[in-house]
């Protein structure tokens, strides 16, 4: 069964961290861009940042997110992971992963596989 399972999710103070992971199973998990997307009510999708496939370059398509987020991926263990840093009650959204075969995009139907998502909210 091809599927991308997102955990890490929850409520956290403004200013506070939270990692957010993105397991892979039933494809060829190194094959693939992996980006993370979010969506707050009311509010269109939004791409934040991609990894690629072979050297781990990361592509940010969120200003908002520079600086404060990271990306990285683990072949091995089929995972990639969001580092989310100094957060914002803007942060507040559903965070998913996506997987695109070869290339990173910054547009989100150019993705094949998609996450159920996770809730994150910032609050005090």
């Amino acid at each position: 069964q091809l599927q991308l399972v997102e955990s890490g999710g929850g409520l956290v103070q403004p200013g506070g961290s939270l990692r957010l992971s993105c397991e892979a199973s039933g494809f060829a998990f190194y094959y693939y861009a992996i980006a993370w997307f979010r969506q707050a009510p009311g509010k269109e999708r939004e791409g934040l940042l991609c990894i690629n496939t072979s050297d781990g370059t990361t592509y940010y398509y969120a200003d908002s997110v520079k600086g404060r987020f990271t990306i990285s991926r683990d072949n091995a263990k089929n995972t990639a992971s969001l580092q989310m840093n100094s957060l914002k009650p803007e942060d507040t959204a559903v965070y998913y992963c996506a997987a695109a075969g070869g290339v990173c995009y910054d547009s989100s139907t150019e993705y094949d596989y998609w996450g159920q998502g996770t809730q994150v909210t910032v609050s005090s």
